[in-house]
C-alpha cells in the first residue's frame, strides 16, 4: 500500500505522511491527524521501514514484523495530555528500531461492555457492536479471539475489569504508569506516590502549609502520596482544598477559577500533572488580583514546561527510557525469555524552576 493512498484516505501530503511514519520525533500540528495516518498505515498493513530495519538485523523475508496495539486509557486521544503524546513518540521511535509494526491505538470508547441482563463487569477492546456479536459464542459472556503476532502496551491505570479481558486477547501485554497493578502484567513505572511526596516536600520545605491539590482522586497513587505527606507532617486535611479534575488543562483553568473565589486562599498548589497546571498558571498570568502568586507544582517534565512563564517547577518522569523498557518488556516475553511478571521501576528527579516561592 501507498504513501499516496495513506495521504488520500487522511486528507494530507504524502511528504507528511511518510514524515509521520519514518521519523518518530515528526509531530503533526493539526489535532488528530498523526493518530489518522498511523491508524490508516496499520488498516491497510503498509509497513514504514520494515525492509531495510530487516535487512539491519539480518532478519529473514518470511519472518513477519511483531506488530503492537496501544492502549490509552486515560484519555480519548494523545492530544489531551502532552505527557502521553510525548510518551508515544517515544514508543515510535522504539518500535521502529526494533523492527515492529505499530497497530491500532486504543482509547476508552473502544472498550465495550458485554454481559446478559445489563451486567457491565466485563469489558472488551472492539470498535463496532457487529463485531461484538460476531465473536460471542453461546452463552460466553466475552469470548474472545486472540490476536496473534501481536502485543499491548497500555498507557496509564487500566481497569481491574478491563485486564482480565485483554490477557484474552493478548498474549503479551506490558504497561505504563504511575500506578502500580497487583503484579497483573509486566510494567514500567516511576511511582506516582514517591513523586507526589517529592513535590511536596519541597513545598513543604519553602515554609508552605495551606496547599491545595488538583487531579484524580479515584484511586490515584499522586493523590495518595499528597495526603500521605500531610500526615506525616501532622497537617490536616482540608478537603476543600482538594480539586478533582480528569487532568486537563481546561480542567486547571476551571479549578484555579474556582479557588480565586475562595475566601482563604492556598499558598501553594500541587497539580498532578503539569498539563493540568498550565491551565492553572494561564489563570494566575491574567489574574486581576496580581498579589496572589501562589507556588505551583506538579509532575512530568514536558516540554511545554519549560515554556510556561513562570517556568514551571516539576518532577520529571522519564519517558524515554520508559518507552524503551516496556518494549524490551514485551518482546523479552514474546521471545519467551521470562515468565513471571516484571516490574521495572525508574526513579523521578525534582526540576527546581520559577513556579515556586518561599512562603511569605
Amino acid at each position: 500500500m501507498s504513501l499516496k493512498k495513506i495521504a488520500q484516505l487522511a486528507g494530507t501530503s504524502a511528504a507528511t505522511v511518510s514524515r509521520v511514519l519514518n521519523h518518530p520525533e515528526h509531530h503533526c500540528h493539526k489535532k488528530g491527524l498523526e493518530e489518522r495516518i498511523w491508524q490508516l498505515a496499520s488498516e491497510l498493513n503498509y509497513a514504514p521501514n520494515t525492509s531495510a530495519v530487516h535487512l539491519r538485523k539480518g532478519m529473514g523475508k518470511e519472518e513477519l514484523p511483531y506488530i503492537v496495539d496501544i492502549y490509552l486509557t486515560r484519555f480519548h486521544s494523545m492530544e489531551e495530555d502532552d505527557f502521553f503524546l510525548e510518551l508515544f513518540q517515544c514508543l515510535k521511535e522504539e518500535l521502529i528500531q526494533n523492527g515492529c509494526i505499530l497497530g491500532e491505538v486504543l482509547h476508552e470508547p473502544d472498550i465495550m461492555a458485554l454481559g446478559q441482563e445489563g451486567d457491565s463487569s466485563v469489558c472488551i477492546p472492539y470498535k463496532s457492536k457487529e463485531n461484538v456479536k460476531i465473536e460471542q459464542k453461546g452463552n460466553t459472556l466475552a469470548f474472545v479471539t486472540p490476536k496473534f503476532n501481536t502485543g499491548l502496551i497500555i498507557l496509564g491505570k487500566c481497569l481491574a475489569n478491563q485486564i482480565a479481558v485483554l490477557k484474552k486477547r493478548y498474549q503479551c501485554i506490558a504497561g505504563i504508569d504511575r500506578n502500580p497493578t497487583d503484579y497483573e502484567y509486566d510494567e514500567v513505572i516511576c511511582n506516582g506516590t514517591t513523586a507526589a511526596e517529592m513535590a511536596m516536600e519541597y513545598l513543604l520545605s519553602l515554609g508552605h502549609k495551606h496547599i491545595a491539590y488538583i487531579g484524580d482522586c479515584n484511586y490515584e497513587s499522586r493523590y495518595i502520596g499528597y495526603y500521605q505527606s500531610l500526615l506525616n507532617h501532622k497537617l490536616p486535611l482540608n478537603h476543600g482544598n482538594v480539586y478533582p479534575t480528569n487532568q486537563t488543562m481546561e480542567e486547571g483553568i476551571r479549578a484555579m477559577k474556582l479557588i480565586l473565589q475562595t475566601k482563604e486562599k492556598p499558598t501553594a498548589i500541587f497539580c498532578a500533572n503539569d498539563t493540568t497546571a498550565l491551565g492553572v498558571l494561564k489563570v494566575l498570568k491574567s489574574c486581576q488580583k496580581k498579589s496572589y502568586r501562589p507556588s505551583v507544582i506538579s509532575i512530568d517534565n514536558i516540554r511545554a514546561s519549560e515554556k510556561s512563564e513562570p517556568m514551571l517547577t516539576t518532577i520529571n518522569i522519564p519517558k524515554k527510557e520508559m518507552g524503551h523498557l516496556v518494549l524490551a518488556l514485551l518482546l523479552d516475553r514474546k521471545n519467551g525469555k521470562h515468565k513471571e511478571v516484571v516490574r521495572v521501576e525508574l526513579p523521578c528527579k525534582l526540576l527546581i524552576r520559577e513556579s515556586c516561592y518561599f512562603c511569605s
